[in-house]
C-alpha cells in the first residue's frame, strides 16, 4: 500500500497496483459484508430517467425541492458504478447537467445552428439572440447591472489571463506588488507568475491562519502598501471550503488604490452572489461548476474597468474596422471575445443560470449549508485517524458566512488515491490529489487529500453511503497490513 507522504512529494501508486487492491477490496467485502451492510450502501434509487424527447415540459424549478426530489432531473445520476447506485461526489471538480441545459444544447444543434453576430439569415438571428440572452442570464445570476459587463470566456482560468495580459500587462510595472494567497488554485497563481516575470512586479502571498484552516486576514493587512497595485483571491477556496469576507478585503484594497479580482468558481453556483456588494473590480467562474457545460465562462468586470482595457486575442469579432496597417477595436465585451465564441456552449451556459436562479440561490445556499454541515460532522466523527481541512461548520470566525459543502480530508497511513479508488469500486465517486493547489497542500504538509463535495441533488443518504464505503476502505486496508 502507499503511506500519505508528508514530504511535499507525491508517493501516488501506480495504476497496476490500484487495480490490484480493487480486486483485493472486492474480494474482502465479498468475505466480510453482511445483508444489512449491502442495505445500507445502496443509494435510494430516484425516479425513472427517462429520455427527454425534447418536447415534454421541464417543471418549474422554483416548484422542485432540493435533493432526492430533483434527481430525476440529472439523468447521470440514475446509474450503477461497479454494480453499485452512483454516489456523486466530485462536484466541485464538476457538477452535472439538468434536463433543461440538456435541451438548451440539442436545441441549438437541432434547430438555429449558425454562426453568431453579423449574420442576417434566419438561423443566424436566432443564434445571436440566444446567445446575447445567454449572456443577459449569466449577468442576471450575479446581479450585474449591465450585460455588457460580462465577458464570454473559455473558462475562468481564460478569464484570468485575460485580466492578466491586458490590465496587468498595461499597468504593473517593476516593483508594483500583487497580492495573492497560499490557498489559490493553481489558475490564480501561474498567470500572475508569468507577468511578474515580464513585467517586474513582486508577488506577495497571504498565509493561513496558525491552524491552517483559513486566510489570516491580518497577514492580508499587513501586506498592503502604497506598492499594491492588485488583489487576486479565491472567494470560496475549493481545499479548505471557508469563504473570504470579498466586503473587508474590497474595502482595505480601495484604501491603498489597488484593484481586486475574485476567483468565485466555488461561490457562483453555491451561493446568491450580487457583484455590487461584493467589492471587486473583476471576478471569474467557470460554467461547468454551476450546471452549464464545460469549455465556457465569464469574466465579469466594472465596465469602466473593462473600458480602459487593451484588446488580448486579436481576429474577428472584436474588430471595429481592420487596414492593412492597423486596426480599430470593438468596445468590451465584444474586444475580448475574438473568433467564434464556443456558441451552444455559452447558450448552455445561459440555461444553467436561469435555472439555477429560478430554482433560488437562496434555497441552493440553505441546502448546502444543511447537508455539507452533515457531511463534515459524518466524516470527522468517523474515526480519529481522518483529518478534514479548513474551519468546521459554525467556526466563529467565519462570521456567518458559512462554509462549502465540501471537505478534504485525509486518512492517517494511506494515500488519498488509494482511497479514492477503493471508494470508487463502492461506486463512490470523489477526488483525489492536490485539486490545483500544490502550494496549499504544502502548507498543510501533505502531497495530496481526498475531497468530498456535494450539490443541490445529493442527500444524506448519499453522504451515508460515502462514510460507510470509507468505513470498509479503512478497514480493508487494516486487514491487508495486518496480514
Amino acid at each position: 500500500m502507499h503511506a500519505a507522504s508528508t514530504s511535499g512529494r507525491s508517493t501516488a501508486p501506480s495504476m497496476r497496483s490500484l487495480a490490484r487492491l480493487a480486486s483485493k477490496r472486492h474480494q474482502w467485502i465479498v468475505r466480510h459484508r453482511t445483508a444489512a451492510a449491502a442495505t445500507d450502501l445502496a443509494a435510494p434509487a430516484g425516479p425513472s430517467a427517462a429520455l427527454d424527447d425534447g418536447r415534454s415540459p421541464l417543471p418549474d424549478p422554483a416548484s422542485l425541492q432540493l435533493g432526492a426530489p430533483l434527481r430525476s432531473q440529472f439523468p447521470i445520476l440514475e446509474q450503477t458504478v461497479n454494480g453499485r447506485p452512483l454516489v456523486y461526489l466530485d462536484n466541485a471538480a464538476t457538477s452535472q447537467k439538468p434536463r433543461a441545459v440538456l435541451r438548451a444544447l440539442s436545441n441549438c444543434y437541432e434547430e438555429y445552428n449558425s454562426n453568431v453576430h453579423r449574420g442576417v439569415h434566419a438561423l443566424s438571428a436566432r443564434a445571436t439572440q440566444e446567445y446575447e440572452d445567454a449572456r443577459a442570464k449569466v449577468a442576471a445570476l450575479i446581479c450585474a447591472s449591465n450585460s455588457r459587463e460580462v465577458v464570454i470566456t473559455r473558462n475562468a482560468t481564460e478569464a484570468i489571463n485575460l485580466v492578466a495580459n491586458t490590465w496587468g500587462a498595461q499597468n504593473l510595472k517593476p516593483g508594483d506588488e500583487i497580492i495573492l494567497s497560499v490557498a489559490e488554485h493553481h489558475a490564480n497563481l501561474v498567470p500572475w507568475q508569468l507577468l511578474a516575470v515580464r513585467t517586474g512586479a513582486v508577488l506577495r502571498h497571504v498565509r493561513l491562519t496558525p491552524d491552517r484552516t483559513q486566510l489570516d486576514m491580518d497577514h492580508f493587512r499587513s501586506l498592503l502598501s502604497p506598492r499594491t497595485r492588485l488583489v487576486s483571491l479565491v472567494h470560496v477556496s475549493n481545499v479548505l471550503g471557508c469563504v473570504l469576507d470579498a466586503a473587508y478585503v474590497a474595502e482595505r484594497a480601495r484604501a491603498v488604490g489597488a484593484r481586486l479580482l475574485l476567483d468565485c468558481c466555488q461561490s457562483v453556483p453555491h451561493s446568491a452572489l450580487d457583484v455590487g456588494s461584493l467589492g471587486a473590480d473583476w471576478i471569474v467562474a467557470s460554467s461547468h461548476k454551476f450546471c452549464g457545460p464545460s469549455g465556457v465562462g465569464f469574466l465579469w468586470g466594472k465596465y469602466e474597468v473593462l473600458e480602459q482595457m487593451g484588446p488580448w486575442m486579436g481576429g474577428g469579432e472584436m474588430i471595429q474596422d481592420v487596414f492593412l496597417d492597423h486596426s480599430t477595436f470593438a468596445p468590451p465585451p465584444a474586444r475580448f471575445e475574438a473568433g467564434t465564441p464556443a456558441i451552444a456552449e455559452a447558450i448552455g451556459m445561459g440555461a444553467a443560470a436561469e435555472w439555477l436562479q429560478q430554482l433560488g440561490m437562496g434555497r441552493v445556499h440553505d441546502y448546502e449549508q444543511e447537508i455539507g454541515t452533515y457531511l463534515w460532522e459524518r466524516l470527522t466523527s468517523l474515526s480519529p485517524r481522518i483529518t478534514a481541512y479548513g474551519p468546521p461548520p459554525g467556526d466563529p470566525r467565519s462570521g456567518g458566512r458559512g462554509r462549502a459543502s465540501l471537505v478534504a480530508f485525509n486518512v492517517e497511513g494511506l494515500h488519498a488515491t488509494d482511497v479514492s479508488t477503493l471508494l470508487d469500486h463502492a461506486g463512490v465517486a470523489v477526488r483525489s490529489g492536490h485539486h490545483c493547489a500544490q502550494p496549499l497542500h504544502r502548507e498543510l504538509g501533505v502531497p495530496a487529500s481526498a475531497r468530498a463535495s456535494a450539490y443541490i441533488y445529493n442527500t444524506a443518504a448519499e453522504v451515508d453511503a460515502f462514510v460507510e464505503a470509507l468505513k470498509e476502505t479503512i478497514q480493508f486496508f487494516d486487514d491487508v497490513h495486518g496480514a
